[in-house]
């Protein structure tokens, strides 16, 4: 599998593209969609959110059921038909989309050249901030966090210690977990903190969780001790089942580990609202 080669400072930067959502940001963490779209928009960029949008086909392919995910693949394809980056809050739901949408349509020539161009536009949220976009997060923060004589700004959010969990797609499969760490590590006042059991799966795994849930909640039991252990009180992640995942099995266990979408981290530390 070849890296993926970004655009070099004397090409032309995009000015618009769509945004893939997710289903999980759309139907349980809202918020997180939102708050990609103002990262976006802030970078002076026009998103075009695709209301018929709905699944990567994902939870089928898991499963062992690629004549459904494709399916559901398919009824995605046209959506994205102007060539603008394809951009998805999700690592996992975007390594579908750009490595598994073209051999979903093996035998369908039509069909597997049109996932075929458009997986070359996917980019997941932070990969696309943090490498095309090349963010600054810094300057956002240093330009809001002192007033005319130079104290403090009113509003400054105080110092935090985060762990950053990336999911097994994200981390394995797309190799955006670098990503992540320089948008978080860019910020002043946020110290990203590793935990022993960063690396490991949080158990979610898509219907692993349902089909295996003993296992899966020992997993994250695991995930949930290590995260805690290191004195931090919140989890970032840029996807959402395994902060869905992470998040109500910590409120079950009475752990004291908030969690929160990535988009949303960085658009709350660099200026936007608090949480």
């Amino acid at each position: 599998m070849k890296p993926r080669q970004y655009p070099t400072a004397a090409q032309q930067r995009p000015t618009d593209v769509y945004l893939f959502a997710t289903c999980l940001v759309d139907l349980f963490v809202p918020q997180a969609g939102l708050d990609a779209v103002k990262l976006l928009e802030r970078e002076g960029l026009t998103v075009h959110f695709p209301r018929s949008q709905s699944c990567c086909g994902q939870p089928a392919y898991s499963s062992g059921n690629p004549r459904q995910a494709r399916e559901v693949a398919h009824a995605q394809l046209g959506l994205f038909d102007k060539p603008w980056p394809v951009i998805v809050p999700s690592g996992s739901c975007a390594g579908m989309m750009r490595h598994h949408w073209p051999t979903l349509f093996d035998g369908d020539d039509a069909n597997a050249a049109r996932a075929l161009e458009l997986s070359g536009r996917v980019y997941e949220l932070t990969e696309f901030l943090v490498r095309v976009l090349n963010v600054d997060f810094g300057a956002y923060c240093s330009s809001s966090a002192a007033g005319a004589t130079g104290e403090p700004a009113a509003g400054r959010q105080p110092d935090e210690r985060v762990v950053l969990h990336t999911s097994c797609g994200a981390r394995r499969e797309m190799g955006t977990r670098v990503h992540g760490v320089e948008a978080v590590d860019a910020l002043p006042g946020v110290t990203r903190v590793e935990h022993e059991r960063e690396s490991e799966c949080c158990g979610f795994g898509g219907t692993f969780s349902l089909k295996h849930p003993d296992i899966s909640g020992a997993m994250v039991a695991d995930k949930i001790a290590s995260a805690c252990a290191t004195g931090c009180e919140r989890l970032v992640s840029a996807d959402c089942g395994c902060l869905l995942n992470i998040g109500h099995a910590a409120a079950h266990r009475g752990a004291p580990l908030a969690v929160e979408h990535l988009a949303s981290f960085l658009w709350r530390r660099t200026g936007g609202e608090a949480a």
